[in-house]
């Protein structure tokens, strides 16, 4: 651990001090003396810090933890330092990556959900409190270089657009110094939308020419590191590495995967056996620990038809190849330290998996996982599956795995990712790697923690105190408890006595080795779903002091004790704001039911050319009603090529683009089907309106529409669209104007990123009644009159 100092390092920033000795009249004067200036660094024998947070992998996944996933740089740090077998996170990823970074437990610092869910109430608004400020600007007002590259979920909806504020981003407000990553719950791996900063920036390579997210974000941050010791060698940084994988989607290179292949035919249930035998020899587990059993809704794969098998089989090999990749990358990165000769002094944490695995994927995976969560998982029937089977993993394909899958990768606890109830949700190995601080060398501690007590953990190991004022604002204590004295110490007691869990009403309580715990919705079933009422919900009740896997309910046997702890838990919600509880999806999907703020308002929507990467968030909603798109261009007299603007990518969107000087109209409903409706003239050279009429069908969401093409108010085509997406076309891809960054919505651009070839002035959005224009064309007077109305 890093000595104490003499600075005052309680209120941050830390206040100058003023010069109180003589002042001089001339310099050369022999009693002009000022002490000189120091820059500000955190006590001696601080270390540098890394945490390594992996996204979506269950306890059971990862080899170190006797998972079928190869992992073998994390089985490295591991026999270098210590795995933790009793660590926890919040079960979802928005809320445990806040917790993590505050030291705060999520409903303390507004992030009970996952932030597109926001709601008013202070449990769940996804804004950061003032009193609760972040571990990374703790560290740099103590004199520590911070960086953070990867997935950051924790900007409110509403102020994820290029226009901020950045008060939540990485390097506004979080005490991030530098940024590279995207924001937001997931990206494409192989098209992902990036930020440097809070500046978009679009990858260097294409897919084609060898790019994937994970070995980009390594390289940055290798170069971040090397350059920050090369320029600051007395100065310990602290690295934030959260690459993205490996959640949905699942991509890889396919020489990766291929590596598994074969080695999961036998199916998810036998898996559970090999991978529970496995955890019982490295001693992750007890010998006398039991398997739990499967939910009945979790189909056998006895049970499984001969046609799926194999699909359900190329999803976990895809799988495995993209978690054994991020564990190349991560050796990478520790490689780089071992070459600076700094990894001797380099606290690391790994903490595998934000949450239990994902059982998001539906009961038999996915292609294209937007069509399950936004209720069009029919549309991949077996024999889609069977034809698609070779581009899982691909630049194609949006895919996920099997229900069945999650479980087994949470061996050998019951759930999975979003049931906080259950160890499965929240149960993740975790390695600590620091031999300058500790002593041991591959060994296990089994002490009960959860994700709220890195921070302290590191500010003790640095040597730092929690502030009491931050930047003028009286802070709340660190709800977290330091991990350190268990660094070496095998025996020593559980500084972590209590802890409590909830997410979307799945609740528990740890207390003492006992936990009380009841799920209340299931996470692979969607859409309008019946749920009980909160006090109807079925609690169960665990003595985890023998029972390690929670495999035998004991409320029955002893409801006073479950009582004692149900009541504790209310106690344990009250104080850290989980109350009111709130199980609501598709109400606080809403911002208006939800009560947050709403970035774009209204039925008309006017954009400018240039403007892009901007969510759906920032873009009038025009789902499931008539509208109208009409872009003012100017074409060159090679005439006109490109996209005027689109929205969505690969698996979902549309595009209003010119082909061969030809206005065209793209409709992609899930990547299953395209719609393309081609104008029959051309645009002429010089400054001219093309505009595109959506006549909606009405009759319910997701229905299809009439396609009119205009020029200059004059109709130049039409077609049909079938069928449109009701809700998201992406959780990651963008609306652009005059190119499309990210996947394409068409292949049929001339170039990648389908620029235009001229300019594109404006182009309005309008929705519903504000669509209908008898002429077909907006005047100067219409626009100038929409311009003022959005002031």
């Amino acid at each position: 651990m890093a000595a104490a100092d003499s600075v005052q390092r309680q209120m941050l920033p830390i206040p100058d001090q003023s010069y109180g000795g003589l002042i001089t009249y001339d310099a050369r004067d022999p009693d002009t003396t000022y002490p000189p200036i120091r820059d500000l660094r955190p006590p001696a024998g601080a270390p540098n810090v890394l945490v390594i947070l992996l996204d979506d992998v269950g306890f059971g996944a990862s080899s170190a933890f006797g998972g079928p996933c190869h992992t073998p740089n994390i089985e490295k740090l591991a026999a270098g330092g210590l795995k933790y077998n009793r660590f926890h996170t919040t079960a979802l990823c928005s809320p445990t990556r806040q917790a993590l970074l505050t030291g705060r437990n999520h409903h303390s610092v507004g992030m009970g959900g996952i932030t597109e869910i926001a709601t008013a109430a202070p449990g769940y608004n996804s804004i950061l409190p003032n009193t609760c400020a972040p571990l990374a600007r703790t560290l740099k007002l103590n004199g520590y270089s911070t960086a953070q590259f990867g997935k950051c979920h924790e900007v409110p909806v509403w102020q994820t657009s290029p226009m901020g504020p950045f008060d939540a981003w990485p390097t506004g407000g979080g005490g991030f110094e530098y940024f590279y990553g995207f924001i937001g719950g997931e990206t494409n791996q192989w098209y992902p939308a990036l930020y440097e900063g809070t500046t978009p920036v679009e990858p260097k390579k294409t897919p084609e020419q060898g790019y994937h997210l994970s070995e980009d974000l390594t390289i940055k941050a290798i170069q971040w590191i090397r350059q920050q010791k090369a320029l600051m060698a007395d100065k310990p940084f602290f690295t934030y590495f959260a690459p993205g994988a490996t959640h949905a989607p699942h991509h890889v290179p396919k020489d990766w995967a291929n590596k598994y292949k074969g080695q999961f035919d036998q199916g998810w249930d036998k898996l559970r056996e090999e991978i529970f035998a496995r955890q019982k020899q490295l001693g992750v587990i007890p010998a006398d620990c039991q398997l739990t059993e499967r939910h009945g809704d979790i189909p056998a794969w006895d049970t499984i038809t001969a046609e799926m098998k194999p699909i359900l089989a190329r999803q976990m090999e895809v799988y495995a190849g993209f978690l054994e990749h991020t564990d190349h990358h991560i050796g990478r990165l520790i490689d780089a330290l071992q070459e600076l000769e700094i990894l001797e002094d380099t606290l690391i944490y790994v903490i595998i998996g934000d949450n239990g695995a994902s059982a998001e994927g539906s009961l038999q995976g996915c292609f294209n996982e937007m069509a399950p969560l936004t209720g069009f998982a029919h549309l991949e029937t077996a024999e889609f599956l069977a034809e698609r089977l070779d581009l899982l993993g691909g630049v194609e394909a949006y895919n996920h795995y099997a229900v069945g899958w999650a479980h087994a990768m949470n061996t050998p606890y019951q759930w999975t990712k979003q049931v906080a109830s259950h160890f499965g949700g929240t149960r993740n190995g975790t390695i600590v790697h620091w031999p300058r601080g500790i002593q041991a060398r591959g060994e296990i501690r089994s002490q009960f923690h959860h994700v709220i007590d890195v921070a302290p953990t590191i500010l003790e190991a640095a040597g730092l105190p929690q502030p009491t004022f931050v930047n003028g604002v009286q802070q709340r204590p660190i709800e977290g408890v330091s991990m350190a004295y268990s660094f070496n110490d095998p025996q020593a007691a559980e500084r972590r006595q209590t802890q409590y869990f909830e997410m979307a009403g799945n609740r528990g309580i740890y207390h003492k080795g006992w936990t009380a715990v009841t799920r209340h919705r299931t996470p692979w079933v969607t859409g309008q779903v019946q749920l009980a009422a909160f006090d109807d919900d079925v609690w169960e009740l665990y003595d985890t002091s023998t029972d390690w896997t929670q495999a035998h309910d004991l409320a029955r046997e002893h409801p006073q004790k479950l009582h004692e702890l149900q009541r504790l838990w209310l106690i344990e919600a009250t104080r850290y704001n989980v109350l009111p509880l709130d199980d609501r999806f598709a109400e606080r999907a809403n911002p208006e039911i939800a009560g947050r703020p709403q970035l774009i308002k209204g039925t008309r929507q006017l954009l400018f050319g240039g403007m892009g990467r901007l969510s759906e968030s920032s873009i009038v909603n025009f789902k499931n009603k008539s509208h109208a798109i009409t872009a003012e261009v100017v074409v060159p007299e090679a005439g006109a090529e490109g996209v005027i603007i689109a929205q969505g990518g690969l698996t979902g969107g549309w595009s209003l683009y010119a082909r061969e000087s030809k206005p065209k109209y793209c409709y992609n409903f899930y990547g299953v089907n395209r719609y393309t409706i081609a104008g029959t003239a051309a645009i002429p050279p010089g400054t001219h309106q093309v505009r595109m009429e959506f006549a909606y069908d009405g009759g319910g969401l997701a229905k299809g529409g009439t396609v009119s093409l205009y020029v200059d108010g004059q109709k130049v085509g039409e077609g049909r669209v079938e069928q449109t997406e009701p809700m998201v076309f992406s959780a990651d891809e963008t609306c652009d104007v005059g190119f499309e960054a990210g996947s394409p919505v068409t292949d049929d651009y001339p170039s990648v990123g389908g620029a235009f070839s001229g300019e594109v002035n404006w182009v309005e959005i309008a929705v519903d009644k504000d669509a209908e224009d008898l002429d077909h064309l907006i005047s100067p007077e219409e626009r100038l009159c929409l311009a003022m109305a959005l002031q």
